[in-house]
């Protein structure tokens, strides 16, 4: 008796996904709750855990785009799953015989053990891809040994053969010449004629590729498609502010040992910068709304979305509720959705629901941007780098750690004259912190 494997909803109207890769291989023994695979929506990527215990079997390749529910693989149970390949089975009288006998082949040879030659892996364990460069740069697959699943052989198999081709032919050139200079009595091999200079190439990479090509994952296509959104559909506008960050800075530095010994996390800028922008939103709802249709939607809670950079792409937890956590709830939430964000075990009940979004640029190094909305919320708060610079305070020209800040909006909902406000509001926090606990 076999348990089907079917791919679970992830979130609200996400209808299809694409695996990965299999976190299992096929025919291998899997616990229960284990995970199988990944699966890639255009919102995060998932694990999926095993519904039973026993023997996995595939049916769904990796890369393959499937729906929502349907079945990509099996699960066997161990006793009844049978190996892919049996040497022998016992007759009634004791002796035994092959288990895939063919017929006028007395020496039992099974179909897997012929259909191995190396003509026959050219075949039909070559990928596309590794056929076609395999045929470009004339290499005999025969000598290769394939990485991929039972064998197959890649294109990365191919590239890797390449380089140690490359390797040997450079190590053997100086031992040429080494063994032409020690024969006696022959002429010295003529001068080489210096190439004419020619025009600079374009640096390949290691496999010597001029260019490649990638499919987009589905979160990078779909972040492409939310920021052209957002350029289509709103009236973005940008006003900008500087913040000095003296009194932060002092006072992290006055009770940041004793914050990590007593709440385990660093105190961090963004703690700071989150509550900020709730005091800020509170002053200025508007802010936290959006647009749906002809109505204007209100928000009256708090869901900060915090931009984490990842290797697919930029992703946005959301910190809900954030008025009601304290600097060290929001510092903890904060580290374990980023390190959820960048293993890929995000989930999208985590990336959805944010009225505001705030993005960091300034970890990067950035000095000054201006940032996309994340649709549908209809403002975000773009941070910067940390500059000493030269400013005037009290008519006297000091040196203070000032930071550029950006609050890009939509102008359809958002005036001007809020967005400044808003801003400055931020501002006066930011430079006066004592101001967020006394709520002034």
């Amino acid at each position: 008796m076999a348990t089907e494997i079917k791919v679970p909803a992830v979130g609200e109207s996400i209808t299809e996904g694409t695996i990965a890769r299999w976190l299992k291989k096929d025919g291998e023994q899997v616990k229960a709750e284990e995970p199988l695979f990944e699966l890639e929506t255009d919102k995060a990527t998932t694990e999926i855990a095993a519904p039973a215990a026993g023997v996995l079997r595939v049916t769904a390749a990796e890369g393959s785009t499937v729906a929502i529910g349907s079945v990509v693989g099996r699960i066997e149970e161990a006793s009844a799953a049978r190996p892919a390949q049996q040497p022998a089975a016992e007759k009634p009288d004791g002796t035994r015989k092959p288990s895939s006998e063919k017929a006028g082949k007395p020496d039992g040879k099974t179909r897997v053990e012929q259909a191995t030659t190396p003509a026959d892996q050219g075949q039909t364990l070559l990928s596309p891809a590794a056929r076609r460069l395999a045929e470009q740069e004339r290499v005999d697959i025969r000598q290769l040994a394939g990485s991929g699943r039972s064998g197959r052989i890649t294109k990365e198999d191919i590239l890797t053969h390449l380089e140690k081709r490359q390797g040997q032919a450079a190590e053997a050139e100086p031992a040429r010449a080494a063994v032409a200079e020690a024969r006696p009595g022959e002429p010295p091999p003529a001068p080489r004629l210096a190439a004419p200079p020619s025009a600079p190439k374009q640096a390949p990479d290691a496999s010597g590729a001029r260019e490649t090509r990638q499919r987009m994952t589905g979160i990078r296509q779909r972040i492409a498609e939310k920021l052209v959104a957002a350029q289509q559909n709103a009236a973005i506008l940008t006003t900008f502010n500087e913040a000095d960050l003296s009194a932060v800075l002092a006072l992290r530095n006055q009770y940041k040992d004793s914050f990590k010994e007593k709440h385990g996390v660093g105190l961090g800028f963004m703690s700071f910068f989150v509550k900020a922008s709730v005091e800020a939103l509170k002053s200025f709802p508007v802010v936290n709304a959006w647009i749906d249709a002809s109505d204007i939607v209100y928000h009256h809670y708090f869901n900060i979305g915090v931009a984490v950079s990842t290797e697919k792409g930029l992703m946005v937890p959301v910190l809900r509720d954030a008025d009601r956590l304290t600097f060290a709830d929001i510092e903890k939430r904060i580290a374990e959705l980023a390190q959820k964000a960048r293993d890929g075990k995000i989930a999208v009940a985590d990336l959805q629901g944010g009225t505001f979004t705030i993005t960091n640029g300034g970890i990067f190094g950035s000095l000054l941007s201006t940032p996309i909305l994340n649709p549908p919320q209809s403002a975000i708060l773009g941070m910067h780098v940390i500059q000493r610079r030269p400013v005037a305070v009290n008519d006297q020209v000091v040196i203070r750690p000032m930071m550029y800040l950006a609050l890009s909006y939509d102008h359809r909902l958002i005036d001007g004259r809020e967005a400044v406000l808003f801003l400055i509001r931020v501002r006066e926090c930011i430079e006066n912190p004592e101001r967020m606990f006394l709520q002034v």
